[in-house]
């Protein structure tokens, strides 16, 4: 049985820090590219960041340089690191494994992020 399960959402300040880690079990963690999206309230959900199987890394322009993304194939996890934190990261954060020549792509139940004073 595949399960992500994400941690590491919570409430914070604007300017402040979170760690959000996926665990995954299941599936062949080092064959699956992996990301987070984000879905704001009342909007759909959109990719932050991503990282392949090789470990190249993607950020969508609005978190580029505050959010880093990274993956541990020896513990089958996924993190995101974000900085500088702005109320516009509001929203439920949530792992996506792909492999897309197998037509895999799984979930995790997202973790919840509010920024706000």
């Amino acid at each position: 049985q595949v399960q992500l399960v994400e941690s590491g959402g919570g409430l914070v300040q604007p300017g402040g820090s979170l760690r959000l880690s996926c665990a995954a079990s299941g599936i062949l963690f080092e064959r699956y590219d992996m990301g987070w999206y984000r879905q704001a309230p009342g909007k759909p959900r959109d990719l932050v960041a991503r990282i392949s199987r090789s470990g190249k890394t993607n950020y969508t322009d609005s978190v580029a340089g505050r959010f880093t993304i990274s993956r541990d194939n020896a513990k089958n996890t996924m993190s995101l690191q974000m900085n500088s934190l702005k109320p516009d990261d509001t929203g439920v954060y949530y792992c996506n494994a792909k492999r897309p020549e197998i037509m895999r792509d799984h979930w995790g139940q997202g973790t919840r992020v509010t920024v706000s004073s």
